[in-house]
């Protein structure tokens, strides 16, 4: 599994349609794409929300992260990640 972190930005409608049972929809997106959520926060500052979630791979995430949009109307950047261990490892030889 490949790690990916989504940030989210509301739009207006985005934040007149907040609630417990859209979060349960966008849960249901993310497992019908083979996710897994490592977890989800609610932030302050450039982003709104930020989760960090594992996918098979980039299909996944990049299907996960539109669908998501489309359900919710809040815009999200999708971006992979490593552990710094991992990075260390594959950046060892260099």
């Amino acid at each position: 599994m490949a790690t990916f972190i989504l940030t989210g930005k509301y739009t207006p409608q985005a934040l007149k349609d907040i609630s417990p049972d859209r979060t349960k929809k966008a849960l249901s997106v993310i497992k019908e794409n083979q996710g897994a959520v490592q977890m989800m926060y609610a932030t302050l500052g450039q982003n709104d929300l930020v989760f960090l979630l594992d996918f098979p791979g980039l299909e996944e995430a990049m299907k996960t992260s539109v669908a998501l949009s489309k359900l919710t109307g809040i815009g999200f950047t999708t971006t992979p990640a490593v552990t710094v261990d991992v990075f260390d490892k594959m950046t060892a030889g260099l």
